[in-house]
C-alpha cells in the first residue's frame, strides 16, 4: 500500500514538472531577441511537437484550399495532354504551433524545417504526370502567431484531358485533377475552397502558349467519382479549345481549293487530255500529301471523326471529277453511226436513194428542195427531192459535251452541300 502511494507521488510530480519545464518554454518564446529559427526549434522540440499526430483541434480539421494559374503550354494533340502550372496553398491551423505576441517576426519561415512540421498528406489523382519535382525552391511554409499554418508549393502537371475525338477539332477537351486526402477521412480533415472560390484565380503574368482556356471551374468532387468514399475530395476542372483559325487555314480551305480546282476541268475541251488529266492527278497527289503530313499530329482513335469524313469526302471528289473525265473522252472518241451526216447544232440527217424516199410515211419530216425556204404542204410520196430526218442518236462528241455541262453543275453544288452540313453538323456538337 506505501509501495503505492509513493509511485502516484511520483508520477503527479514528474506531471507537474513536465508542465513546468513546457511553460518555460512558452516563457522562453516571450523574448523579442531570438531568430525565427530558435523560435521553430522550440516549438517544434520532440518532447512537446509530434508531427506524426494531426493538429489537436475540437472536431474536423479544415484546411482552406486555393489554386492561383501560372501558365498554360501548347498542347500535344496526338494525345490530349495540357502542360499546367499553378501555386496551390493549403492553409490550417494547428495550436501547438502558437507564439508569443511580444515576438519581432509576424510569421515563422518554416522552409528548413519543412520535415519537422505536420503538414496534410494532400495528393493528386485524374492528372497525368508531375513535370518536375517538389524540391525546396518550389514551396514556402509560413507559421503565424495564431498557430495558423501557410503551406505553398509551385506544381507543374501534364493534364491527361478527354476531348470527344469524333468531332475533333471541333471539340472543346475537358481536363480534370483532383487533391484529396490519402490517409485522413473527410471526418477528420476536410478540405474546403478558400472564400468559396467558384473560379481558379489567374495570375496577372500568366503566359498561354497556344493553349486556349475559355473557361475553369471549382468545386467538391461529385459523390460518384470519389472512387475511394469518405475521403474530402476538391476538384478542378479546365475547359480548352482548340485554335479553329489553324485548322481552317492548314486543313479545310487548302482542301476546298484543291477540290474546286479539280473542277476546272469541266470548263476544258473535252479532248484536252494532257491539261485535265494533269489537273486531275496534281490536285489528288496534292491532297494526299496534305492529308498525310497532318495526320501525324493527330490523335489516334478507332471510330470514324470529323476529319475522316472530311478526307474521304473530298478525295471522292477529286477522284469523281477525274472519272468524270474519263468517261467524257471515253464517250468522245466513239466512232459515229454509218451513213449520217452531222451538222453543227443539228440532228443527224440520212441521205438515201429515192425508191426510199418513196417509201416514207405521211407523217415524217420532209425537207422538199423545190419548195425552197417555205415549209412543204404535200405528202413525201409526191415525187419531189426530199431529204428525210430520222430520230437518230446524237454524236458522240455532243454527249461528251453535254456530260462536262451537266458536271459543272451538279458537282460545284453537290461539294457546296456538303460543305454546309459538314460544318452545321459537326459545330453543332461542339
Amino acid at each position: 500500500m506505501g509501495l503505492c502511494v509513493v509511485l502516484l507521488r511520483a508520477a503527479a510530480f514528474f506531471t507537474i514538472l513536465w508542465h513546468v519545464n513546457a511553460a518555460e518554454v512558452y516563457d522562453g518564446l516571450t523574448d523579442g531577441g531570438k531568430s525565427d529559427k530558435e523560435i521553430l526549434d522550440e516549438l517544434l522540440k520532440s518532447s512537446r511537437y509530434d508531427k506524426r499526430l494531426r493538429p489537436p483541434v475540437s472536431g474536423t480539421l479544415t484546411v482552406n484550399v486555393s489554386v492561383l494559374l501560372l501558365s498554360l503550354a501548347s498542347p500535344d494533340e496526338s494525345s490530349l495532354k495540357y502542360e499546367v502550372e499553378f501555386l496551390l496553398q493549403q492553409q490550417w491551423f494547428d495550436p501547438r504551433l502558437q507564439y508569443s505576441n511580444h515576438s519581432s517576426f509576424d510569421f515563422l519561415n518554416a522552409i528548413h524545417h519543412h520535415e519537422d512540421v505536420w503538414l496534410p498528406d494532400t495528393y493528386f489523382i485524374m492528372h497525368g504526370d508531375f513535370k518536375d519535382p517538389l524540391i525546396p525552391v518550389h514551396f514556402a511554409l509560413r507559421i503565424y502567431r495564431n498557430g495558423t499554418v501557410n503551406y505553398l508549393m509551385r506544381r507543374h502537371l501534364i493534364l491527361s484531358c478527354q476531348g470527344h475525338l469524333h468531332i475533333f477539332p471541333f471539340d472543346d477537351p475537358l481536363c480534370s485533377f483532383a487533391m484529396e486526402s490519402i490517409s485522413y477521412e473527410q471526418t477528420a480533415l476536410k478540405y474546403v475552397w478558400k472564400n468559396d472560390e467558384a473560379t481558379l484565380r489567374k495570375s496577372p503574368s500568366l503566359t498561354s502558349l497556344n493553349a486556349y482556356l475559355i473557361r475553369n471551374q471549382t468545386d467538391r468532387c461529385p459523390i460518384k467519382s470519389i472512387w475511394r468514399g469518405n475521403y474530402s475530395c476538391l476538384k478542378v476542372d479546365l475547359i480548352f479549345t482548340r485554335d479553329r483559325a489553324f485548322y481552317f487555314t492548314t486543313v479545310f480551305i487548302p482542301g476546298i481549293i484543291l477540290v474546286t480546282s479539280s473542277f476546272i476541268t469541266f470548263w476544258l475541251e473535252w479532248n484536252a487530255v494532257p491539261a485535265r488529266v494533269m489537273i486531275g492527278v496534281t490536285t489528288m497527289l496534292n491532297f494526299f500529301t496534305t492529308s498525310n503530313s497532318f495526320r501525324g499530329t493527330l490523335p489516334v482513335v478507332s471510330n470514324l471523326t470529323a476529319m475522316n469524313v472530311w478526307d474521304g469526302v473530298c478525295m471522292c471528289f477529286i477522284y469523281a471529277s477525274l472519272l468524270e473525265f474519263v468517261c467524257v473522252n471515253y464517250v468522245g472518241r466513239k466512232r459515229p453511226l454509218h451513213n449520217v451526216v452531222y451538222r453543227p447544232g443539228e440532228n443527224p440527217v440520212t441521205q438515201g436513194d429515192k425508191s426510199k424516199r418513196d417509201t416514207s410515211g405521211p407523217n415524217e419530216i420532209v425537207s422538199c428542195t423545190n419548195c425552197g425556204p417555205n415549209p412543204c404542204t404535200h405528202s413525201a410520196n409526191n415525187g419531189c427531192a426530199t431529204e428525210v430526218r430520222k430520230k437518230e442518236p446524237p454524236h458522240p462528241i455532243r454527249v461528251a459535251k453535254t456530260i462536262d455541262v451537266i458536271a459543272r453543275v451538279t458537282f460545284p453544288c453537290a461539294y457546296a452541300v456538303f460543305l454546309i452540313f459538314f460544318f452545321i453538323h459537326y459545330k453543332g456538337f461542339s
